[in-house]
């Protein structure tokens, strides 16, 4: 049975009663399972509807719950697509330029589509990928979107975009050996893609958040994406603002943009440290972010910005220090024994130490509770001992 009849078959009846009574079972106990349904149902669709029951769990973190144990997923599918809150944001933010119509294009299993679809914009989604075109048209009717969906199995290099409002362009940056961080080697290749988003009235093009800022079109805004503090993606906006520069955080929504503003001054370390969000960071926005909180660098070289006053941001978390000292082991043991730090949380920036070796060599013992941020501080090695500051 290929890929394609095994899914087929899963849509089927009595692959939809073995999916359902998959929802919950433990992976662990795979092979007990496994044995007792193939007593009642074909040994390679059991061996299907596990593999789909595993995807599910997995993609419940980008899709929670609810929408991840009726949709269907590929391995690829699992690792690439983006996660639910980030494809809302996109969505709802082409809907707000009046955006009625987008050609999603290396649509995968539909994640983005469906986003699309539920801000009420009508999708062209497509992918080359018989099994994976398959996944997405069975996801836009597990979910009731089929309506706003057309799903088309085709080379996107051949589609015509014109009649449609936008293009957004998600290409696969994962080759058989893994990760590929050089746009041109992307599935299509970057440049391809933004040949496309030219020819569109507007267009959004998902890449790694690691590009090279100096790679990005002149027309294009740039904006970074972090969700929860982890930065997920960035895109190019064509048909926006022309060279902005955006750091947009979810849940909350803030967004930084930049203004040109140059390097923050280095200054001693005050009474405040604050870490920008590595949206903030990778958008090269620390400037804007530390004009806000009136506070300048500890290094040139280091996005840690300090201040003497504690004022709320979205943009980075909050320390507040009590030691500021050279990088010293034994003197860290002692202080942190002296004090009876029992919860440690080690950061670092710009340190070669892993937090894991300062945790084993200082075996904090005790009720109370510090963080230690190891970094350079005017270039030299520096351990900064605080808390987090009340938000």
């Amino acid at each position: 049975m290929t890929d394609l009849a095994a899914f087929t078959a899963l849509l089927a009846p009595e692959g939809q009663t073995l999916l359902a009574a998959l929802r919950d079972y433990d992976p662990a106990r795979e092979l007990a399972v496994a044995s007792r349904l193939r007593r009642d149902h074909p040994a390679e669709l059991v061996s299907a509807a596990l593999g789909q029951a595993r995807l599910r769990q997995r993609a419940v973190a980008k899709f929670g719950p609810e929408d991840a144990y009726r949709m269907y997923f590929t391995p690829n599918g699992v690792e690439q697509s983006t996660r639910a809150t980030v494809g809302t944001y996109r969505a709802a933010r082409l809907k707000a330029l009046g955006v009625g119509s987008v050609a999603d294009l290396c649509s995968g299993i539909g994640g983005d589509a469906l986003a699309l679809a539920r801000a009420g914009i009508s999708v062209l989604a497509v992918d080359r990928d018989p099994l994976t075109a398959e996944v997405a048209r069975a996801n836009a009717a597990a979910l009731g979107l089929d309506g706003l969906i057309e799903v088309r199995c085709a080379d996107v290099t051949e589609i015509d975009t014109s009649p449609y409002d936008a293009v957004f362009v998600d290409p696969a940056r994962r080759g058989g050996r893994g990760r590929v961080f050089d746009p041109e080697a992307y599935s299509p290749p970057l440049s391809w893609a933004i040949d496309a988003a030219r020819k569109a009235p507007r267009a959004a093009l998902k890449i790694a958040p690691g590009i090279p800022h100096e790679t990005v079109p002149d027309e294009a805004e740039a904006e970074w994406i972090s969700d929860g503090g982890d930065v997920k993606e960035a895109v190019l906006w064509f048909g926006t603002e022309p060279g902005a520069r955006r750091a947009t955080l979810l849940p909350s929504g803030a967004s930084l943009t930049g203004r040109g503003l140059p390097d923050p001054a280095v200054r001693p370390v005050g009474r405040y440290l604050y870490e920008p969000d590595g949206a903030v960071i990778r958008a090269h926005l620390v400037a804007e972010a530390a004009e806000e909180l009136d506070g300048g660098l500890i290094d040139g070289t280091i996005a840690y910005v300090t201040a003497d006053e504690l004022r709320p941001t979205p943009y980075a978390s909050a320390y507040e220090i009590t030691d500021t000292l050279p990088f010293n082991l034994k003197k860290l043991k002692a202080l942190l024994h002296e004090r009876e730090v029992g919860h440690l949380t080690v950061k670092k920036r710009g340190s070669a130490v892993e937090p894991e070796e300062i945790r084993r060599k200082v075996k904090p013992k005790g009720p109370n509770a510090a963080t230690v941020l190891l970094t350079r501080v005017a270039g030299a090695p520096t351990m900064l001992i605080g808390r987090p500051a009340p938000a």
